[in-house]
């Protein structure tokens, strides 16, 4: 699949802030639907059920695992189905749902553009916070909690041969270290702007679709610098220039490695005159229009 203008385009909202240590954001996809920011998009756009937590009284990493188990068979439904997902959050621990479910339909690897201000890859042995939405690309590579690593299916979700990281600039030592060993490419904003976004965002698809069945996007809106967009939780100085960023994105424009999207972590409480809300939309305008 892949965003074509014929192919419909459905959004899964992911209405939680149980990962983030501003729970904002799981108004998020609400505002976002409301304000019809993808209503102009160059593909049909339809919006299914904003998903939220379900267990009570749960521990906290139970209670997303079990949300991002039910987003996970949703994003497989809708590709079976033949739409194109583009899941929203909420917080970047939805990560582990998105892309689990769209490995478990795929024959073969999957690859995946990490675009954001931080690498979220803690687990709770590294992780000065907690928090998990700190964690996700760690659980994605099959490290940290058993209730996420193993969701879905048993075992890593993602090779790190086929992922990339862009636009990182606030992290601690411990995920780094993690990465590093890894060998997952990290591309930082001291070589974005050396190199330029285009070019290296350019790499950042190549890694994700070398030797893999098809590749993901996946966006945290603090990527963005934060003096224009203001609406996202855990903002990072010295930030993507959205135009920069939407330039960058119109090159996978049809492809059909491309099998779904997503953007975290609007936090509408934050936001100003609904300019990140605004950029949400066009960062998925970037990739439909030609």
């Amino acid at each position: 699949m892949s965003p074509r203008p014929s192919q419909a385009v459905r959004v899964i909202g992911v209405a939680s802030g149980l990962g983030a240590r501003d729970p904002g954001c799981a108004d998020g996809p609400a505002a976002l639907r409301e304000l019809g920011v993808f209503d102009s998009a160059a593909a049909p756009v339809s919006w299914g059920d904003i998903l939220g937590p379900a267990l009570t009284d749960a521990p906290r990493v139970k209670t997303v695992a079990e949300l991002c188990g039910r987003l996970a068979r949703r994003v497989e439904q809708e590709l079976n189905a033949g739409s194109f997902p583009l899941v929203v959050g909420g917080d970047h621990s939805c990560a582990v749902g998105t892309w689990s479910g769209v490995r478990h339909g795929l024959q073969g690897p999957l690859g995946l553009v990490w675009v954001d201000a931080h690498m979220d890859s803690h687990t709770f042995a590294t992780s000065p916070t907690g928090a998990l939405h700190g964690m996700p690309l760690a659980c994605l590579l099959g490290h940290g909690a058993p209730e996420l690593t193993e969701l879905v299916f048993p075992g890593p979700k993602l090779r790190p041969e086929h992922v990339c990281l862009l636009g990182v600039r606030s992290y601690e030592a411990g995920e780094a270290a993690l990465l590093k060993a890894l060998g997952v490419r990290v591309i930082g904003m001291e070589e974005v702007h050396a190199r330029g976004l285009q070019a290296t965002f350019a790499e950042a698809v190549a890694i994700a679709r070398n030797g893999t069945a098809g590749y993901g996007i996946s966006i945290d809106l603090d990527a963005l610098d934060p003096v224009e967009e203001p609406g996202v939780g855990s903002p990072a100085p010295d930030g993507l220039l959205r135009l920069d960023l939407e330039f960058a994105l119109r090159v996978v424009h049809g492809d059909r490695a491309l099998l779904a999207m997503e953007i975290a972590e609007y936090n509408p409480h934050r936001d100003r005159r609904q300019l990140t809300a605004a950029a949400a939309g066009r960062l998925l305008d970037a990739v439909l229009e030609e």
